[in-house]
């Protein structure tokens, strides 16, 4: 096996693999990437059983063949040369030389017949077009609410979901983790798109290693879901990610009915205010409270481990004098991706959960539960 690739090119298409490689695994193997030669192509492959990566980059190929090396350790070596172009060599006995003009890196590599198999052929699977721009926006809005809990399975991730409103096609994400819920819309228009009849939950990692692949190429996304698989497909790589087995909970039952008190403000003034309090957050105490009154919102957050925050800001309110506490990271994470400067927050009374939303558009929601006042 032997090939000359630019250096640039070699090293973006290792450190796409680097969040899907294994660190820790019984099968040492998944350590490593597959490079195999096609051609005038080289073809990057990785995988960790639940997500698999195939990449393909132009080369100069003298002869053909494939190995496996490690992810780590080769980005490691190509970040640090210096040249423009690599010479990448393998024999027989798995050994790989890379050359790049007086840096020489010699390392071991596993024969490619223990690697794992990535892709089937998915000719038959029916891709869709989709905008890598307003995907990664639907993952931007909703992933930060996704459980942490990995004994929780249908939480640890996203519900994707696909329905039509007249014309028009609409794709939907979901997140929740208990405590707060996220949803996003984007309006795929009109034409051919996506079906999902129950919708999908994809993994945490995968929709990560989804996000990465669609900011390196947010024109050209196409996207199909086949046996457990959601494939993501740009112009030189494919992108398959397992998805989770379960079902996901009636995220509509948590929607309120019954509008709650309304306040209106501007985005940037309130998170500031929020991240002030947040410098008394810690892991046992987290919340903040809220006190609004006509005209205004009084912030006070309480911490017997580290002190006392209070902060006043102005805010279109005219309803009754009312005072609700919640967790103080959970609105600042709900703000921050409004898109737009204006938002409107309906407080649920009592122990009803919280709204979030921008002043225009319907495309984004989120429901926080409040916290018991002491």
């Amino acid at each position: 096996m032997d090939f000359t690739i630019k250096r640039g090119i070699f090293l973006e298409g290792i450190q796409k693999t680097l969040g899907i490689v294994e660190r820790k695994t019984t099968m040492p193997i998944l350590n490593n990437i597959l490079i195999k030669t096609e051609k005038d192509r080289i073809r990057i492959i990785a995988t960790d059983r639940e997500i698999g990566l195939v990449a393909d980059y132009g080369a100069d190929v003298k002869t053909s063949g494939e190995v496996t090396v490690s992810a780590r350790k080769m980005y490691e070596m190509i970040r640090e040369i210096q040249g423009d172009m690599i010479h990448f060599e393998a024999n027989e006995q798995c050994r790989v030389t890379v050359t790049c003009q007086k840096v020489v890196y010699r390392i071991p590599g596993l024969p490619a017949d223990d690697f794992p198999h990535v892709l089937d052929d998915y000719g038959d699977v029916m891709f869709y077009p989709v905008s890598g721009q307003l995907l990664g926006d639907l993952i931007h809005k909703t992933s930060f609410a996704m459980s942490g809990d990995e004994m929780r399975r249908n939480l640890n991730g996203v519900f994707f979901e696909t329905f039509g409103e007249g014309t028009r096609h609409v794709m939907r994400m979901v997140a929740t983790d208990g405590h707060r819920l996220a949803l996003a819309n984007m309006d795929a228009g009109e034409g051919e798109h996506l079906k999902l009849e129950k919708g999908i939950i994809i993994p945490r990692k995968g929709l990560n290693e989804i996000r990465k692949l669609i900011d390196d190429a947010p024109e050209n996304v196409s996207i199909g879901v086949r046996k457990g698989m959601c494939i993501i497909r740009t112009d030189s790589t494919v992108l398959r990610v397992s998805l989770v087995d379960a079902d996901y909970p009636d995220y509509k039952r948590v929607i309120p009915v019954e509008k709650g008190a309304t306040v209106e403000f501007g985005k940037d003034a309130v998170l500031r205010a929020l991240r002030r309090m947040s410098v008394m957050a810690s892991e046992r105490y987290s919340g903040v409270i809220i006190s609004l009154a006509p005209g205004r919102m009084v912030m006070e957050s309480t911490n017997p481990d580290v002190g006392e925050a209070k902060d006043e800001i102005e805010v279109a309110y005219q309803d009754r004098e009312l005072t609700v506490g919640y967790n103080v990271r959970y609105l600042i994470d709900a703000i921050e991706v409004v898109e737009g400067e204006k938002i409107t927050f309906e407080i649920g009374l009592g122990m009803r959960p919280g709204v979030i939303r921008p002043v225009e558009g319907n495309r984004y929601m989120c429901i926080i539960m409040p916290l018991k006042i002491q």
